[in-house]
């Protein structure tokens, strides 16, 4: 009999237990509270306020699908028609943890870019087709508009904190995939995302099925994963740059400024 993802009260205590441990650090202050509840008053905002859509799917660190699914709560704009720009937590729970960024292009514009910038780049067919993607909250026919524009784009996704290990933003910036066929997603991780939110991928599918005519092939590039061309960002010495240089430059031009007023 498969395993039905845990509801209600089960699932909550799921979301807090995701977190691999609690934040060090201090409560806020009350000082602090009441000077960001003045500044949330006087400032506008403005980039976090066109942000208008939320979307859930999974990530994992690319290689390597063995490792724990990360879920991902993607919180998008539109920068115009082909171009999205989403910050991603792990939660949309007012707690949740700033984890990445993902930029989302069109298809005509991803087969524009140059055969080395699409290895950073992965499919979205296989997450809107399999259920897996969904927009929280949202009616199904709603959801499955909206979805079946991201079909056919392609996401670049940098996370900053690998959640999964450390309860600080630490280690270099971790280049993301996102599953592109059936048995990659471990089942654990998938029924519980599916409890955190709500969902059911089954259902999800079925619902799906009429978009599989208008996916196609994806574009040749993305997903380099699947070829084994596995990339990963590291931190590297940066060589034949005199760092002491600028400053320098910046002493001297002071350092002539003073004379010439003198």
């Amino acid at each position: 009999m498969a395993q039905l993802p845990p509801t209600g009260e089960s699932a909550e205590l799921q979301h807090r237990d995701s977190h691999c441990e609690p934040l060090p650090g201090e409560r806020e202050t009350l000082k602090t509270q009441v000077l960001n509840a003045g500044a949330s008053v006087l400032q506008s905002f403005k980039p976090i306020k066109s942000i208008h859509l939320h979307v859930c799917g999974a990530h994992f660190y690319n290689g390597d699908t063995s490792k724990k699914a990360i879920e991902a709560h993607h919180f998008c704009s539109h920068l115009n028609a082909d171009v999205h720009q989403c910050v991603i937590y792990d939660s949309n729970k007012p707690d949740a943890r700033l984890i990445g960024v993902e930029y989302i292009i069109s298809e005509e514009i991803f087969k524009s870019l140059p055969e080395e910038e699409k290895v950073y780049w992965h499919s979205h067919r296989y997450e809107v087709l399999s259920g897996l993607m969904n927009a929280p909250n949202l009616p199904q026919p709603a959801e499955n508009e909206l979805l079946k524009h991201l079909l056919c784009t392609y996401g670049k996704t940098i996370h900053t904190w690998q959640i999964d290990k450390h309860n600080l933003p630490l280690g270099p910036p971790q280049l993301m995939m996102a599953y592109t066929a059936d048995g990659q997603l471990p089942e654990k991780d998938s029924l519980d995302i599916q409890a955190r939110n709500g969902i059911s991928v089954d259902k999800n599918r079925r619902a799906r099925q009429h978009m599989a005519a208008e996916a196609g092939v994806k574009a040749a590039g993305s997903d380099s994963w699947e070829s084994g061309d596995t990339f990963q960002l590291a931190l590297q010495p940066v060589r034949g740059i005199d760092a002491a240089a600028p400053l320098a430059s910046a002493q001297s031009s002071n350092k002539t400024e003073s004379e010439r007023r003198a």
